[in-house]
């Protein structure tokens, strides 16, 4: 029930329509029937005064001052005059007089009530305005039942753009026809169409890339460790080390895209497992818990995503980097200059790196975090604290 919904305006633009066209249509009619009356009732009253002339009756011979002042006022010699107006009891009449005599003091008149004219013109407008009432009646759950089909459509239109919004780009609205929600319903269909196609696309070249770099990273790996120790060494096995694991995350990311991800559960501490994370990828993070929190998840998928969430914020962020454990509800938080304004709005880019992402790595490694909070059936939401500093929850299912 919502007045400002295109039903109801519908509804409301046709119930006005009718109640226009019911007046005019009654207003004409209204004239029609009182001018034809009142036509029929002139033409009698003209007969009358040519029988009563005719018969040269003086009965109906009176004085000027009885007539009223206003058809007094339209008398001229030798003119007949017909009048409609009411009399001193102010009943409805027609007169039709005529001058008698050479004084003009005298007039030949008679009288024909239109009392029942009105009477019955009155009726008449008070059966007009109940079947307008009822045409009403009728017209109005009418009308909006005829503007619930185009409702419904453009609430399919609604509905398979908030799924294509959320992810859904195989939602398709399926509208037929050649009218203008048609042609929104396929315009719809085709940008999803033409999403799905580029993701697809994306996907696909980072699958790729993936595996066409592991081979020869692999043998890359194998020859580093051959090389004589020493500072070039190091620094080549070091830049090797984050190649590969690079190439480990957009495996990851394939996989996480191809939907072959599949959780394990089992009951975990929830604080240990926060802060056995930031110890494997080597943050110095501060575990806060409220007792001893226990859910049933992947532990492994968990840990992916804290540890990400960590090495986000002591990368990007500034100490002290803090993790608040709950009830099924972890927080990482860090005192930096907060997630960019076009991260939070349009979520993570996962080859997007520089300072539109607050520096390398940011978009893949809260790309996988997302992917796996989605396999264990988690909610992951970034924002940034008043006081300062980013803020990533991770919500889990209930067991």
């Amino acid at each position: 029930m919502n007045p400002a919904s295109l039903r109801w305006k519908i509804a409301a633009l046709v119930t006005l329509a009718a109640t226009v066209v019911a007046a005019v249509v009654g207003l004409l009619v209204h004239r029609a029937t009182w001018q034809q009356a009142l036509d029929m009732g002139q033409a009698r009253a003209e007969v009358a005064l040519d029988e009563t002339l005719a018969s040269g009756s003086a009965e109906d011979v009176v004085p000027v001052d009885e007539l009223p002042d206003e058809l007094a006022g339209l008398l001229r010699p030798g003119r007949r005059v017909v009048w409609y107006g009411l009399d001193h009891r102010d009943e409805p009449w027609v007169w039709a007089v005529q001058p008698y005599g050479g004084d003009g003091a005298e007039v030949v008149s008679v009288q024909i009530s239109m009392g029942s004219d009105v009477r019955g013109l009155q009726a008449l407008d008070r059966n007009m305005a109940k079947a307008g009432l009822l045409a009403l009646a009728g017209v109005v759950p009418v009308s909006m039942l005829a503007a619930e089909l185009p409702n419904r459509r453009l609430r399919r239109v609604a509905r398979t753009a908030r799924r294509i919004a959320g992810g859904d780009l195989a939602a398709r609205t399926g509208a037929r026809g050649r009218d203008e929600i048609a042609r929104i319903s396929a315009a719809v269909d085709s940008m999803a169409a033409s999403l799905q196609h580029r993701l697809l696309a994306e996907q696909r070249f980072t699958a790729d890339v993936a595996h066409d770099l592991r081979t020869p990273l692999m043998g890359l790996v194998a020859v580093v460790e051959l090389l004589d120790e020493g500072e070039v060494t190091d620094l080549v096995r070091d830049r090797v080390r984050v190649l590969r694991t690079l190439v480990e995350d957009l495996l990851e990311v394939s996989r996480l895209d191809a939907g072959a991800e599949v959780a394990e559960r089992v009951r975990v501490p929830l604080a240990a497992l926060a802060g056995e994370s930031a110890a494997r990828v080597g943050v110095e993070a501060r575990v806060l818990a409220d007792g001893e929190p226990v859910a049933g998840t992947d532990p492994r998928r968990l840990d992916r995503i804290l540890a990400n969430l960590v090495l986000n914020a002591h990368r990007h962020g500034a100490a002290p980097v803090e993790i608040t454990v709950g009830d099924r509800v972890i927080e990482v938080r860090d005192r930096g200059p907060g997630f960019p304004p076009e991260l939070l709005a349009d979520g993570p880019r996962r080859f997007r790196t520089g300072a539109a992402e607050r520096g390398r790595g940011h978009g893949l490694g809260l790309t996988i975090a997302l992917g796996q909070a989605r396999v264990i059936g988690a909610e992951l939401t970034l924002a940034n604290a008043p006081d300062g500093g980013a803020v990533a929850v991770v919500r889990l299912p209930a067991d």
